[in-house]
């Protein structure tokens, strides 16, 4: 799809059109909002789970919750949504609400600058187009940068090499000598699939995740009826999914002692699965539960188990045009290499230049490490609404919960402004300060904190300026009402 023509001039302007960016959308349209436009830098729409296409890729929170609560989605196929029936709903959800009109693909933005003088941003496009817009809401996502390791010699390995959130279709893997660099998310769900293919799989890990068994099942037809039927019985099973989540927040982050207790069955279920010991023992982690996101599989262990499959543990140090060579001494020659190693998160930013009043650059801003109050509005940048923002992200229950909880935070910001006259508001320093100063506090009794591990949620200062240390509920009380006193307010000018 061709580049579109951007209108001059909106009051809104959405970027990305994920989970955040199209909920953003959807209620600006529901509010009586019709001049915004959404910018999506792909051809197509569905962010996160338009671009993790990998065998196996599939959600680790239940169908029923990982959806909109306005939206519920009767059809699922299965306990937990796969990305292709994902994407199908995203799809679905821009179709149903009139979005289409709205969304500019291949349009991926290049820069912010707020220009003072019109109190308005000027929005910069790679296709080298400009909108000024009013007020601006970044639905970028925090999984959409993948990260790529820093191994010498990378670049000159001869064979096939791909990252698994740029997962290569037309490169062939039946029989082949393939390594898998990293055991987060994403291997512990593409390695069984691809295990069946290969001639042999090399797995190479750094640090060895807490795994679970993922208790899915298909969804049968009686049941799928049953929830049309009676749209009641899937918001009350969306309830009951929501709570029994929500719960396990009092192990991460009140009392990590109880996942200290948990760890023994679920050692229990690792040694069932694994029966060589030195195996076992390269998988067994030295941090407490939770530290780490923990992992739902329950064919990770035993694709392990297979003669063809070999872990490896020794650090890689370099590579070479026919393979990866450890701190062992060993070389391992291999046709493909494909990274399974994460994403920018915690230090990332926004992935374009943003620069506020007084020509402040968000980078800057944020050198200590990225904040905001209440994951949504940063100080210096007027009108500017960060949709899963510093803070907002979890390790315990769906996110989509917290995108509909911002997006009632910005939409009241936004009405309230068109009901009193404002043109823009921005949030005062110290009520910043104050707010993350008081959440860093909350964070230190936290298992992320105290767990003994290092993690994506910690940026390079050792602070999580990921995760949100309490329940989801507390949240969405929090942004419950837009509160005009933590903000200042600006004119248009004249």
């Amino acid at each position: 799809m061709p580049s579109s023509t951007l209108p001059a001039r909106v009051d809104v302007l959405v970027i990305g059109s994920g989970f955040s960016g199209l909920c953003v959308a959807i209620h600006l349209k529901k509010a009586g909002f019709h001049d915004f436009i959404l910018l999506e830098q792909a051809p197509q729409i569905g962010g996160t789970w338009r671009d993790n296409h990998y065998p196996g890729a599939a959600c680790d929170i239940p169908s029923h919750l990982y959806s909109f609560s306005f939206e519920p989605n009767p059809r699922w196929s299965r306990m937990y949504p796969e990305q292709a029936e994902i994407q199908d709903y995203v799809l679905h959800c821009a179709s149903h609400y009139g979005l289409l009109p709205h969304i500019h693909c291949n349009q991926g933005v290049a820069a912010l600058r707020f220009d003072a003088a019109l109190a308005l941003w000027r929005v910069t496009t790679h296709s080298g187009q400009e909108v000024l817009a009013r007020a601006v809401v970044s639905g970028t996502g925090g999984l959409s940068r993948p990260a790529m390791p820093t191994i010498p010699g990378l670049d000159q390995f001869a064979g096939a090499l791909f990252h698994s959130a740029r997962w290569d279709h037309g490169v062939p893997l039946a029989g082949k000598t393939v390594a898998v660099v990293g055991t987060g998310a994403s291997a512990i769900q593409f390695v069984p699939h691809i295990a069946q293919q290969v001639g042999r799989l090399l797995l190479f890990q750094r640090t060895p995740p807490w795994v679970l068994p993922k208790p899915d099942r298909p969804l049968d037809d009686s049941e799928r009826r049953a929830f049309r039927r009676f749209p009641l019985l899937q918001r009350l099973a969306r309830l009951a999914i929501y709570w029994q989540h929500e719960i396990r927040a009092v192990g991460f982050t009140r009392w990590p002692s109880l996942l200290r207790k948990a760890q023994t069955s679920v050692l229990r279920y690792l040694a069932y699965k694994i029966s060589d010991p030195v195996l076992r023992d390269q998988l067994t982690p030295r941090y407490t539960l939770g530290c780490k996101r923990i992992l739902l599989s329950s064919h990770f262990y035993p694709a392990l188990a297979q003669p063809h499959v070999q872990l490896y543990t020794s650090p890689i140090t370099h590579a070479s045009a026919d393979g990866l060579h450890t701190a062992d001494g060993v070389a391992h020659p291999v046709d493909v290499i494909i990274l399974g190693t994460g994403f920018q998160v915690a230090d990332a930013g926004l992935p374009f230049s943003v620069q506020g009043q007084r020509g402040t650059l968000l980078e800057t801003a944020w050198r200590d490490g990225a904040s905001a109050y209440l994951g949504s509005t940063v100080a210096g940048f007027p009108n500017l609404f960060l949709m899963t923002g510093p803070n907002t992200a979890l390790s315990h229950n769906s996110m989509i919960f917290m995108i509909e909880a911002q997006t009632r935070y910005v939409l009241q910001a936004l009405k309230g402004m068109r009901a009193r006259g404002v043109h823009a508001v921005v949030v005062r320093p110290a009520v910043q300060q104050r707010f993350n100063a008081a959440l860093q506090q909350r964070m230190e009794p936290t298992v992320w904190s105290t767990g003994g591990c290092r993690s994506w949620y910690l940026n390079r200062q050792g602070r999580n300026t990921t995760l949100w240390p309490g329940f989801t509920f507390a949240f969405r009380w929090q942004t419950r009402r837009f509160d005009w006193a933590s903000y200042d307010t600006l004119d248009a000018p004249a």
